[in-house]
């Protein structure tokens, strides 16, 4: 699901996630009560709020070590972040 909607992210609304959750063969079902659930609603608002207190704005976001690291980088950029943080240790 999560390839599918970001390959078309530009399209992204409820009909979409609907033909999207079809194509993968998802139980249809189910994907409606989980949209309105509020047990949903819950986990995705706790996860927002984690992100925030974390200082995670947007995606991609990644964590070396505690070290926060925004946006798309290169390889080089991970391994100089891992490579001081073996250095320290």
């Amino acid at each position: 699901m999560h390839d599918a909607i970001f390959a078309r992210q530009r399209e992204m609304s409820p009909q979409l996630y609907q033909q999207v959750a079809s194509q993968i063969g998802l139980d249809l079902q189910q994907f409606q009560k989980d949209i309105v659930s509020p047990g949903v609603k819950s986990r995705v608002d706790g996860d927002a709020a984690e992100a925030a207190r974390l200082g995670v704005t947007g995606t991609p976001g990644f964590f070396v070590n505690g070290r926060f690291m925004s946006g798309a980088k290169p390889f080089e950029s991970f391994k100089q972040v891992i490579d001081q943080e073996l250095a320290r240790k």
